[in-house]
């Protein structure tokens, strides 16, 4: 399997921690990680990655923002979530969402 280049935004500490761990065991790596929709911003914007993986409520605010910045860009992203599908942003209803908790099998792709 190919290493991918991951941005990820998720504001609590020990899931960003926990999901960049599960990723490097997987051979990926993150290249840009945001704790808010404030940092996440300009890593949407400039940061160079394969795939984007989002939590849906970051601190209060909806990814929405970030979403559409990386969608404009032409990115892949995924969503991940304790609510599931019916949290994920309506213009974004295709997109993937990984409900939390996960496993680090949710991560490999065969």
């Amino acid at each position: 399997m190919q290493s991918v280049a991951v941005f990820l935004v998720e504001d609590e500490a020990l899931i960003r921690m926990m999901i960049v761990e599960m990723l490097e065991e997987l051979g990926h790596r993150v290249v840009a990680e945001a704790g808010s929709i404030h940092e996440a911003e300009p890593l949407a914007r400039t940061s160079v990655f394969d795939l984007a993986i989002f939590d849906i409520n970051v601190a209060g605010f909806n990814i929405s923002p970030i979403a559409e910045i990386v969608a404009a860009r032409g990115l892949p992203f995924v969503f991940v979530s304790g609510y599931g599908p019916e949290g994920r942003p309506t213009l974004f209803s295709d997109r993937p969402v990984l409900r939390k908790p996960f496993l680090l099998e949710d991560f490999a792709v065969p």
